[in-house]
């Protein structure tokens, strides 16, 4: 369909919800409201635009939402695509948005009522919607700054000490990301004279590679490596999740990592297929190596947020051995990993922020965290759930993620990677089970923070909300893997029907 306005939704709604929260910035309560309406807003809209892609798939038509700005055809001008892979992950992305705007409402951390806060949360979120649905690479470049810088300044303004720290390490590290970025945007439109992701694909399919190709393709990978966090380029992540405000934090570790992954199955699947299987074989060694790397870390860490922050290391790691596999049936099972993960970790890391909200300094490092989770029994039932899915026991989501994982490995018979991957999932149950007991089974220690009464932290709405998605999709899991597999279906070109990418069809019909 084209000029479908529901892609707008996710874009323009947050960013209007900015400007008003600009407006409001004396009455922070206005604030919060107008950022949850907006994030409500942009949720619906990307459900919207996922369904109409299944509806359309469904009866046999193309699945992918396109708006031409300016109404200019491509490659000329800018254009907004939502396929299935786009459309999938912006409504991942909104949903874990709309569950980090419930918890923020009645978030006690003082960081919230600044003025700036509200609107910076939005426009962090008009980056991750902007990045899951531009088809153009520049654009692409330009929300994923967006979504950097705000989330810079929503880190720095943290009430933890260290945020301000944190914030510049990364923004140091963010500019490597962003220089890696531009190089293979300037080399790729050096080689094909265009930035439309289509277009490249058309063009760089067409036949022999052109100059500056396979720098390109080591420019864009390495950029989406570091924007996920993966091994080697994973140094700024543990500080910076760790010392952000609950709800940012939550973003940055379950959705924001997903530009990266998002960006690298772009890269693999659209833009350097000839390129593809020596970029799959280096996803595979360091996905292995941020698996064992992540979980360890997270087993040997003080601080029950930066063990979430190493555990999305393990994370992003089953899901770029999935990617490396490069089989139909490891893409699937990397797709639902990803959405089930983004769901699970955003909602433990607000959990924790729960618990560590009724201390009295309300920091996260388990001397102060002993026992302090005992009194609230709702939130114990929801961490111990959010652990369980990702620890992959059954029937949670986590479970479902990593038996199509699995699947898929063996469906390519890579034995030794597959063995790795099941072993690991061990650590998993071991770091997270000791940090549920010692935070809720625990008696409250002599040197724990003293504790404030239950009503007097923040609230447990948000991460239920999520957790709901997480034991909906571990005991009814037909409708993400349905979606996920048309995903594929179309990323692949898979059927029997497709002759030539819905993708670039879609977007250059008009040309």
């Amino acid at each position: 369909m084209e000029n479908n306005l529901f892609i707008l939704g996710p874009i323009f709604i947050p960013a209007i919800g900015a400007v008003l929260g600009l407006a409001l910035a004396k009455n922070n309560r206005a604030q919060r409201t107008i950022a949850l309406a907006a994030a409500v807003g942009a949720w619906l809209c990307s459900l919207v635009v996922l369904y109409q892609n299944w509806d359309a798939s469904q009866n046999g038509e193309m699945a992918v939402q396109i708006y031409r700005m300016g109404d200019w055809l491509p490659p000329y001008g800018i254009v907004l695509v939502a396929d299935m892979l786009g459309s999938l992950f912006g409504a991942m992305s909104a949903t874990v948005v709309v569950g980090g705007m419930l918890y923020s409402m009645h978030s006690i951390e003082k960081s919230l009522t600044l003025p700036a806060f509200m609107p910076l949360f939005m426009i962090m979120t008009v980056g991750l919607g902007g990045a899951f649905y531009t088809g153009d690479l520049f654009t692409l470049f330009v929300f994923v700054e967006l979504m950097v810088m705000s989330s810079v300044v929503l880190v720095a303004v943290s009430d933890n000490r260290l945020g301000l720290e944190a914030a510049m390490k990364y923004l140091l590290i963010s500019a490597m990301g962003s220089l890696f970025l531009l190089i293979g945007i300037a080399s790729v439109y050096a080689t094909v004279g265009t930035l439309n992701m289509a277009d490249i694909a058309l063009l760089l399919g067409a036949g022999d590679t052109p100059l500056l190709t396979r720098a390109a393709a080591v420019m864009l990978t390495a950029a989406f490596l570091l924007k996920s966090a993966v091994f080697p380029f994973h140094f700024w992540q543990p500080d910076f999740h760790t010392t952000a405000p609950t709800p940012v934090g939550a973003m940055l570790s379950s959705v924001v990592v997903k530009v990266g992954v998002y960006g690298i199955i772009r890269v693999v699947t659209l833009l350097f297929i000839e390129q593809s299987s020596v970029i799959e074989d280096i996803l595979i060694v360091l996905g292995v190596i941020g698996i064992f790397f992540g979980s360890l870390s997270a087993i040997r860490t003080y601080n029950a947020k930066r063990m979430l922050a190493y555990s999305t290391f393990g994370q992003i790691g089953f899901i770029l051995v999935g990617i490396g596999w490069g089989s139909p049936l490891a893409l699937l099972g990397a797709i639902v990993y990803a959405v089930n993960h983004a769901f699970i970790k955003s909602s433990l890391l607000m959990l924790t922020g729960v618990v560590s909200s009724h201390t009295k300094n309300k920091e996260g490092a388990f001397a102060n965290l002993h026992g302090a989770g005992r009194p609230l029994l709702m939130v114990s039932i929801l961490y111990f759930l959010g652990g369980m899915a990702l620890s992959g026991v059954p029937p949670m989501n986590g479970f479902i993620s990593k038996l199509m994982l699995v699947q898929g490995g063996i469906s390519v018979e890579n034995w030794v990677s597959v063995g790795l991957v099941v072993g690991a999932g061990a650590l998993t149950l071991y770091y997270m089970t000791r940090a549920w007991a010692l935070m809720f089974q625990q008696p409250t220690d002599s040197d724990t923070a003293a504790l404030k009464a239950p009503g007097e932290g923040d609230r447990w709405w948000g991460p239920a909300f999520l957790i709901a998605f997480c034991v909906i999709f571990g005991l009814y899991a037909t409708p993400l893997i349905d979606l996920a597999q048309v995903t594929v279906d179309q990323v692949l070109c898979a059927t029997e029907t497709c002759a030539f990418s819905p993708y670039i069809q879609a977007v250059l019909a008009g040309e």
